[in-house]
């Protein structure tokens, strides 16, 4: 009996806790998060550099040389990447850029913005 009346003390005391003086910030957290950049997701998520180097072709072009036909072409490095325009760089090496786009599919609109940027940074 004696510890029957313990515990029910035990949880009546808890039950009147004082509320903690910290609340949780109603803020999305990833929302402040920053976002990476261009640079971090072609090196990083979108594992670019597998196939692509800034001034030398690799697998695939170079950024320097998708960078020039881009701009020259006012083509959308973003409607590429999400496999709504034909590729104007090197078409014969498109099949093997197509498994990427699993990955790019992924990435919001402002992330591939920010890879279209960091690439055309390379036009000269």
């Amino acid at each position: 009996m004696k510890n029957v009346v313990l515990v029910l003390s035990f949880f009546f005391f808890l039950s009147c806790k004082k509320e903690s003086a910290t609340t949780e910030n109603p803020i999305d957290k990833t929302a402040s998060a920053t976002k990476p950049s261009g640079q971090e997701l072609f090196e990083g998520t979108g594992n670019c550099t597998a196939c692509h180097k800034p001034d030398q072709k690799v697998i695939g072009p170079s950024l320097q040389e998708i960078a020039k036909i881009y701009k020259e072409k006012n083509g959308s490095i973003v409607a590429f990447l999400q496999e709504q325009s034909e590729p104007i760089v090197d078409p014969s090496q498109y099949e093997v850029m197509k498994t990427n786009f699993a990955i790019t599919k992924q990435m919001s609109e402002e992330e591939l913005k920010a890879l279209e940027d960091y690439i055309l940074g390379f036009s000269q």
